[in-house]
């Protein structure tokens, strides 16, 4: 039997996604500044025993090491040579991650870290030949969807769609970054992007799923607020992926300050906002996902929605 699309499993039921791999990255050891991408090829171990954890812990889907893994981002470590091993790598070690059990890999393309002309130095053909070959890397490697995250402008989320399409990718994810507003009224993206804008862009541009990730005081419950302000205006699935808190530095290393019991209390009103898949960002960690999971069995028992097995069997880190 063929595996549902994302797209389609996610509307059945919602879905659990991962949490952080950066900070994640660098409790294993990668120094600051080094690039953790590479890691799929140099420390595959090491990455698959992040993503592992997160299986165990409930994941349904798992975004692949590949955020920074385009070109232009691997060009500053001088990766430029193992583009396409970096990426197909990435997708083959969080598949493993599932042990054998059924799960999405979701390919990740980060920003390419930089600003399109007239504002930066790069150009349109630069960056769609980037993530062009990022987005291809992925599929052939066999990714269930892609996640374009991270997004601040619709210009370079709208080359990631279409990298993807010119890829084949199956689901599309688009997701962007908002902050807060400093009166704390709205949320919206570093280049003044609203949900609502996002949402009706990427519906119009052929995404299957709209989602945020990280930004500055996207906690749970302004989350849950995206999740409805996206829904007031597109019927496509909602994917949210908040940070553990705030960051704070404490000996030159930079803390998220919310715990699992704490940041979990938001769970259940973002589900009940009608989210179709949750993740989550900075500073989470598999205790994080393990708490989640274990709410939204709950929540689904309480609905009358059955779990078929597969890696939301509780299981011992």
């Amino acid at each position: 039997m063929m595996k549902k699309l994302l797209q389609e499993a996610i509307r059945e039921r919602p879905m659990l996604g991962d949490g952080a791999m950066g900070t994640q990255l660098m409790i294993a050891g990668l120094e600051q500044g080094n690039c953790g991408e590479a890691w799929n090829l140099t420390h595959p171990e090491r990455v698959l025993a992040i993503q592992r954890r997160y299986a165990q812990a409930g994941s349904e889907c798992i975004i692949t090491n590949t955020f920074g893994g385009s070109r232009i981002m691997l060009n500053r470590h001088s990766q430029t040579d193992h583009v396409v091993e970096i990426n197909k790598a990435g997708v083959e070690i969080a598949r493993q991650a599932f042990s054998g059990k059924e799960g999405y890999v979701l390919g990740d393309i980060g920003p390419f870290g930089g600003l399109l002309q007239p504002f930066g130095d790069f150009t349109e053909s630069q960056v769609r030949t980037a993530f062009e070959e990022q987005a291809a890397a992925l599929v052939d490697g066999g990714a269930d969807a892609i996640i374009i995250e991270t997004q601040t402008s619709l210009e370079e989320l709208l080359i990631g769609i279409q990298a993807a399409q010119a890829a084949g990718a199956k689901c599309i994810i688009g997701s962007l970054a908002y902050d807060v507003t400093l009166d704390g009224s709205t949320f919206r993206t570093m280049m003044g992007i609203e949900p609502e804008r996002a949402a009706e862009f990427m519906e119009e541009h052929g995404a299957h799923v709209v989602a945020l990730n990280c930004g500055t005081g996207m906690e749970m419950q302004r989350a849950r607020e995206a999740v409805l302000r996206y829904k007031s205006v597109t019927d496509l699935p909602v994917m949210v992926q908040p940070n553990a808190g705030k960051p704070r530095l404490e000996n030159m290393k930079v803390i998220y300050d919310e715990t699992p019991e704490q940041m979990v209390l938001g769970l259940m009103p973002l589900l009940e906002s009608g989210v179709n898949l949750v993740g989550a960002c900075c500073g989470s960690t598999p205790e994080h996902i393990r708490a989640f999971r274990k709410v939204m069995d709950e929540f689904l028992e309480s609905k009358g929605i059955e779990l078929h097995g597969g890696p939301r069997e509780s299981q011992t880190l």
